[in-house]
């Protein structure tokens, strides 16, 4: 009798475990053969912006490397801020991605009520893509043939122009009021919902200038539809060698870049991670990866975990003291 009732005591536990190893998230199962099934990425701007202009071509090889779809999800709004939100609330099951950018570093000193916390919500996997910040103008409202003519003009004229940008808070916003206040002038602020929409309004002649990630801008600077006055740094960018940077043209502490990475909501596990951060890689490695990223003038920084942490502190740290320096407000 009673080893009977064992036997049927271990047929029902076989069953109740089965039926909770069935009823369990794919992440409580095997990880190892992560992913096996679609992984979406909130990406926080419209689509045509800078981190767009990253996150599709990464979403191609992943596909093509894992044969799962790394579906991107457009979450624009607020200067990148209403998606880190929606990312941050997503489940930490491995199948939810979240890429960021530096504006998510300027963002706690701008905006006093986030509905998230960058370091306590998110998880850090790895950086993918770093540009220098250009200048931008529309050839046909701004038509100075160079940087110093440019200079001159802005100067004679203040609040006469205006520069767009992918919304408050933003690199292009800080950008934008960092050149301000080391040239001493004065340009209009106009931001608007992402990068992608602010370009089309600055191709179209609606604003006069941007201060861009080169990612966005260097296919519209190649094609002629906008003109590069000036990259930022101290050194000219590989991809547009003929562009000059600011530290040759009077501004060495004009140094604001734009760089993009992804996280994972808290929670995600460590298994999970560690194969996202490992197909990331290797998708940013590809051939076609790296065309892309040179074509854009980037470089791939692949920092991760702990050093992107460190890099994420540093940057909070960094943009807290501009926001103060510069007075930057929201419009």
């Amino acid at each position: 009798m009673t080893a009977q009732f064992n036997a049927q005591q271990r047929r029902d536990f076989l069953k109740s475990l089965a039926a909770l190893t069935g009823s369990l998230p794919l992440w409580a199962q095997a990880q190892s053969s992560w992913p096996t099934k679609p992984v979406t990425m909130v990406v926080p701007f419209p689509a045509g912006g800078g981190t767009d202009a990253f996150a599709r071509p990464l979403s191609a090889q992943f596909a093509k490397l894992t044969g799962k779809q790394l579906i991107i999800d457009n979450r624009g709004g607020a200067g990148g801020t209403l998606g880190a939100g929606v990312a941050a609330k997503s489940a930490p099951d491995g199948y939810n991605l979240f890429m960021g950018a530096v504006h998510h570093t300027i963002a706690p000193s701008m905006y006093p009520k986030l509905d998230y916390d960058l370091e306590r919500d998110l998880v850090p996997l790895i950086l993918v893509a770093n540009v220098p910040q250009v200048l931008v103008v529309n050839p046909k409202k701004v038509p100075m043939a160079d940087f110093k003519a440019f200079l001159e003009m802005v100067k004679k004229n203040p609040g006469r122009l205006n520069y767009g940008s992918a919304g408050g808070g933003t690199s292009h916003h800080l950008a934008g009021e960092l050149f301000k206040l080391q040239t001493k002038t004065f340009i209009t602020h106009i931001p608007y919902r992402g990068a992608g929409p602010a370009l089309q309004d600055l191709i179209a002649g609606n604003v006069d200038m941007m201060f861009d990630g080169l990612g966005s801008s260097a296919a519209h600077i190649k094609g002629g539809r906008i003109k590069a006055m000036m990259v930022s740094g101290a050194k000219r960018n590989a991809a547009f060698p003929d562009v000059p940077c600011s530290a040759e043209l009077g501004l060495p502490d004009y140094t604001v870049s734009t760089w993009y990475g992804v996280w994972a909501p808290k929670g995600t596990p460590a298994d999970a991670q560690a194969r996202a951060i490992e197909e990331i890689r290797r998708a940013c490695q590809t051939d076609e990866a790296k065309a892309v990223w040179a074509n854009q003038g980037a470089e791939f920084p692949n920092l991760t975990t702990t050093q992107f942490d460190a890099f994420i502190k540093k940057e909070l740290a960094k943009w807290s003291q501009v926001v103060k320096a510069s007075g930057a407000k929201l419009d």
